[in-house]
Formats: C-alpha cells, structure tokens, sequence
C-alpha cells in the first residue's frame, strides 16, 4: 500500500497479514546507488545549507508544540471502564495518581496469534520502554488495547513489554466517540481532581512522534527506504513495495522473532 505522506496518513505496517519485503534485501551489501563523493569543505558547505532549514523545522515543531498547548478541552466521563490485571477499573485509576495520561490505543484481531497482531502497533509499542521521564513531569503512559484483556495482555506478555495495559474493548463507542474504532490512536488526557479532560489526539502517521528508528532511518542516505520517500534515482525502496510491508519480516512483525528464539509461545489463546 503506498504511504500519503502527510502527517495523518495511515503507515503501511498497520494491518496485519501483509507479505514481508525479500530477505535479500536486509543486510544486503551492493550499494545500488550513492551520493557523490566530495571534499570535506564542500560536503560541509551542503550540510550548513541543509542544517539552515533543520533549525527551522525545530522552530516551527515549537511553535506546534506551543499551539498544541493552547488547545481547548472535553470533559471525558472519569468513570468509564476499563479491564485492568485485576479486574475492572476505571479511566481516572488508570492515571495512577499521576497529573496526564497518554493513551496508545492498540489494533487487535480477536482469536488470531501473535504472528497475525498488527505489526504497525507492536513496532510502535516496542520502543516505549523507560517511563521515567514521563513520569518526572506528572505523566502516566498506558497502552489501551482495543480487545480483550487476558488475550491481549498474553501478548504483552510475549513480547516483553513492562508497560500498563487495559482493555478498552467494551468503552470504546465513548472513548473514541466520533473517531475510526479498530485503528491506532495517542490520546492525552488531564484531570483536574476527580474530573478528566481530552486535551489532544492523533492517528496514523500522527503515532509516529512514539518510534525512534524512523526518525534514526531518517538521519541515513538511504532513510526508510520505502517507495513514497523522494529518493534519488537507483536508491533502495524495497520496503513496503507491491504486497510488501515496513514493519514484517517473512510473515511477523520484525521484533518478535527475538522471542520466539526467547522460546515465548504465541498461541494467545492458551493460559501465560
């Protein structure tokens, strides 16, 4: 599927199924093309131009960020349930005393194994690991999966993930009122004592402020190297081309096969 490229496009990984890019591509050591070679006065002159329009984007990213603080707020219904590892709680005990909370809501197919999961939400959710620095500023962040608890929460399980997970399955119609249910969202909630506020929420490409290996691939000659990237002539785009996809590899999300040679089963449907 090819990827829009404005901010709110949906990433190609996000539906699970999809075939996996060749293995001949990944690690493959033939440079098809690259950049010209100069001398280090003139390759320096060409990164000063560019890093001219990097500081720029950095401003204006501030100058969002800032408007994004200014947003008006919805009230939410505090008590609106949620399915927890002790049973059934609520929207406000999922802040965990905390002032904010920021929620992943996770695609899932019910009945289906890890291999079939979304491979857009497990890439997503792997590289939210230290908490710490949310929680320094009064933040609280808690993934809320959009299917059962015990199945999803196998899940968690298998791919190692120490971060807290409720179902949202039975509160979605209201937690995402108005919005697409079964894709991906970041929704970021405030409360004020025991009353709780929708202060922002985004979806497709929109989820990507949570991965660092796009923005590090970004950084590389060759970036992503997926088709809807303006490349020059003779780069590698073999990732998410025709059938193929970004974030799978021969027929799984990438980061689970760590977990399969852990030994980790992904039968979902049997007990831990």
């Amino acid at each position: 599927m090819e990827k829009d490229t404005t901010n709110h496009s949906e990433p190609s990984g996000c539906c699970a199924g999809s075939a996996s890019p060749p293995s001949a591509t990944v690690g493959a050591t033939d440079a098809p093309g690259l950049p010209a070679a100069v001398d280090r006065a003139t390759f320096q002159a060409e990164l000063d131009r560019l890093r001219a329009r990097e500081k720029a984007h950095t401003r204006e990213g501030d100058a969002i960020a800032a408007a994004r603080r200014r947003l008006p707020m919805v009230e939410v219904d505090a008590g609106i349930a949620l399915i927890g590892p002790n049973g059934p709680t609520t929207l406000l005990d999922a802040f965990e005393g905390r002032r904010q909370l920021i929620a992943y809501y996770f695609m899932w197919y019910p009945g289906n194994p890890a291999a079939e999961q979304c491979e857009g939400c497990t890439w997503c959710a792997t590289q939210v690991a230290e908490l710490s620095y949310l929680h320094s500023r009064d933040i609280t962040y808690a993934v809320f999966c959009q299917g059962p608890y015990d199945e999803s929460a196998r899940y968690r399980d298998f791919m190692g993930w120490d971060v807290p997970w409720y179902s949202a399955q039975d509160s979605l119609d209201t937690l995402l009122v108005g919005r697409h249910i079964g894709l991906m969202h970041l929704v970021c909630y405030v409360r004020d004592g025991d009353r709780v506020f929708e202060t922002y929420w985004t979806t497709r490409r929109g989820v990507e402020v949570m991965d660092y290996s796009y923005a590090l691939m970004d950084l590389t000659v060759y970036g992503r190297q997926e088709p809807h990237e303006d490349s020059p002539p003779g780069w590698p785009q073999p990732w998410g081309t025709g059938s193929g996809n970004v974030t799978r590899i021969n027929g799984r999300p990438i980061a689970q096969w760590s977990r399969l040679e852990a030994g980790r089963s992904d039968d979902l449907t049997a007990g831990p």
